[in-house]
């Protein structure tokens, strides 16, 4: 098989798909652009579905990360496929980043480099405890008085629950069921999510590139389109440029692209509510020159 310089990574729903609709159709739009940047530079590209077992990873140069959303809810066949090849082939963002962000701890890690974060609480598998017990530890220590309880490695809102007190005991044997499996996350519901939404901003090869708003549906804390939120053009300050590279700064290696969200506290205050560093949507066709960029940079590292 000849030589491919750049797997390009989605998902097998989203390869040769043989119907469309508005969502797959930005998808294959975003993925093309990306693709004629490094084409336009010389470069071999393949678009290919990450969990493919004929694909000869050998053959590549690196592999990208693009739109592979399903490896949340395939978490241990995507990490088994991830630490098998991850000293075959190059990703990008690096491995060592995508190890980092993969679970949501790595917000502590921002918090303590100075990045203001949503308060979060985290609450490790297998731990004998009960959401009763957490949450009243919460409301008794920082005021907390209603939360988001949702796993650490997720995507798309899964298992994402809001809810006040009185709402617990119908949380419960969910929660229990969660906790067997996987490490649970507690964070304090802002209702600044429901008024203004939640920004992101899109950073490659260290720089700013542009911002987008998403906005849930009437009545939804949920943004995500999975939802009925939308997206919504938004002019960032130079204030909130600074702020998305300083965040992106202060990441473990250096990122070659990623997805700073960001929400706000009751002072009006940004706090970053997740670092999308493993195959966040940029909003290509929002900014078509960030694809060049994106390709730009990669050209540098492959150099």
């Amino acid at each position: 098989m000849s030589q491919v310089d750049v797997y390009l990574l989605t998902e097998g729903r989203y390869v040769s798909p043989k119907e469309t609709d508005w969502y797959i159709e930005q998808i294959l739009h975003e993925d093309g652009l990306v693709q004629s940047a490094l084409e336009a530079q010389g470069y071999i590209v393949q678009r290919v579905d990450w969990a493919d077992s004929t694909i000869e990873w050998t053959n590549g140069r690196i592999a990208l990360f693009r739109t592979t959303w399903d490896y949340f809810d395939r978490f241990d066949e995507f990490r088994d496929w991830f630490e098998k090849n991850r000293h075959i082939i190059s990703f990008i963002n690096p491995a060592e980043l995508i190890d980092w962000n993969l679970d949501k701890h790595y917000l502590l890690d921002l918090e303590a480099k100075g990045v203001p974060i949503v308060p979060s609480h985290f609450v490790e598998t297998g731990n004998k405890t009960s959401l009763e017990a957490e949450c009243r530890l919460l409301n008794e220590r920082f005021g907390w008085q209603e939360f988001i309880l949702k796993p650490c490695v997720s995507g798309g809102a899964r298992h994402t629950y809001r809810f006040k007190e009185p709402e617990l005991s119908g949380l419960e044997e969910t929660f229990q069921g969660l906790i067997k499996k996987e490490p649970m996350m507690l964070q304090e519901f802002h209702q600044s999510i429901m008024t203004d939404g939640e920004l992101s901003h899109m950073v490659i090869d260290g720089a700013y590139t542009h911002s987008i708003r998403k906005v849930g549906a009437q009545g939804e804390f949920r943004v995500q389109d999975d939802w009925g939120g939308k997206v919504e053009d938004y002019s960032a300050s130079s204030d909130e440029k600074d702020f998305a590279e300083f965040v992106m700064a202060q990441c473990p290696n250096e990122a070659l692209y990623g997805r700073v969200d960001v929400m706000f506290d009751q002072k009006g205050q940004p706090m970053v509510s997740e670092l999308e560093l493993i195959e966040p949507e940029l909003w290509f066709r929002n900014n078509p020159d960030s694809a060049r960029r994106l390709g730009a940079a990669i050209d540098r590292f492959l150099s």
